[in-house]
């Protein structure tokens, strides 16, 4: 378990270490498990190794919001300042998404639907 742990750390450790060596706009632990799925793809006995230890933190996975949780409770007084804010932007924020999904559907259904000969 040690090796397999030392592992998944190793590759968050040189996402970590690309992200502030290039100045990537992208989260380090992104670019880690990039390079854990390029490791899994060149060596796919890794798989193996890893899987054990990979399951036993995802049933733990929960305790991660923890630290989370316990920041929502400690700024709340904030959160409640600034609630009309907070819910327009989620309101707003949610229609966009919904509405550009919607109309990236409408263009991809009548775009399959032309290259396969039918009405859309």
């Amino acid at each position: 378990m040690i090796p397999a742990l030392a592992a998944l750390l190793v590759c968050q450790l040189l996402g970590e270490a690309l992200v502030r060596t290039l100045v990537l706009p992208i989260p380090g632990p992104v670019v880690g498990m990039a390079i854990l799925l390029l490791a899994l793809v060149l060596r796919p006995s890794l798989l193996a190794t890893l899987r054990p230890t990979s399951q036993t933190l995802l049933q733990h996975f929960s305790l991660l919001f923890v630290p989370a949780g316990v920041g929502v409770m400690l700024h709340l007084q904030r959160l409640g300042d600034e609630a009309l804010a907070i819910g327009v932007a989620l309101v707003i924020s949610t229609w966009v998404g919904l509405a550009s999904a919607a109309l990236t559907m409408a263009w991809l259904m009548k775009r399959t639907a032309r290259r396969d000969g039918g009405t859309p």
